[in-house]
């Protein structure tokens, strides 16, 4: 018997990096997956088949993040396939930098990266709430700079990750009482193509990480897998860190 067996995993942002890891791994332990892409149709059915492969039925759905209609669309396509969403996980997310001083900072990809890390989480949750049963779990991918701020031009990007976990604190009091668990996993240096253990600054920013080395995106959907199942039971309302010692 799989880990998650008869369980439902919502996913968004999940058709690369690292919600695509968390797609593999909540399949691999026997959960039925749907996950929100943007554009590549052609990526997103490859990990279909690919999951598939696990003896697990996979839909993915096209759907902006930071678009609250198409979420909530995207939260109903899901449920209305397999019933019902025993775990969302809001991995989608934007990364844009720029500084509080400059004059030509481009206001469009603030409200963006709102649009998307903050409101289209806040939207998925509402969303999926009524299909989520008792003993449901619900996880942001947030980040360390929620708590920290270890380079300038990062305050837009960190205040949206600060406002996730501040929500999480908020939810798990909410929806303590039908045992649905809301945590945060926050990421270090994670290998991505966004931010590629082989990138211009990579060697600076790894003086900071106790381990010495980036992670992969299967060491956050080791800890999403842990959080999901019932060994995660006792935990909400919390953020981990999940970044080699980047934090301590």
């Amino acid at each position: 018997m799989s880990k998650f067996d008869n369980k439902v995993a919502l996913v968004t942002g999940g058709s690369r990096g690292i919600g695509a890891g968390i797609v593999k791994r909540l399949a691999k332990d026997g959960a039925n997956i749907a996950f929100t892409y943007i554009s590549s149709a052609e990526k997103a059915d490859a990990l279909v088949k690919e999951v598939e492969a696990y003896g697990v039925s996979a839909l993915a759905i096209q759907a902006d993040s930071g678009d609250v209609n198409a979420i909530n669309a995207a939260v109903k396509t899901a449920a209305d396939k397999f019933g019902k969403i025993d775990i969302l996980v809001n991995s989608a997310g934007v990364f844009v930098t720029g500084q509080v001083d400059d004059p030509a900072a481009d206001l469009s990809s603030f409200d963006r990266q709102i649009d998307v890390n903050v409101k289209g989480v806040v939207a998925a949750v509402r969303a999926a709430i009524p299909y989520i049963p008792n003993g449901g779990r619900i996880i942001t991918i947030g980040s360390t700079g929620a708590h920290r701020s270890p380079y300038p031009g990062i305050s837009d990007y960190v205040a949206t990750k600060a406002a996730v976990a501040a929500y999480t604190r908020g939810w798990a009091r909410d929806l303590g009482a039908k045992a649905i668990t809301v945590n945060t996993i926050q990421p270090g240096l994670i290998d991505t193509d966004m931010n590629p253990a082989d990138g211009e600054f990579s060697a600076y920013m790894l003086q900071a990480v106790a381990l010495g080395h980036y992670g992969k995106p299967e060491d956050i959907a080791g800890t999403v897998s842990f959080l999901a199942s019932e060994d995660g039971r006792y935990i909400t309302g919390s953020v981990i860190n999940v970044d080699g010692g980047q934090s301590a």
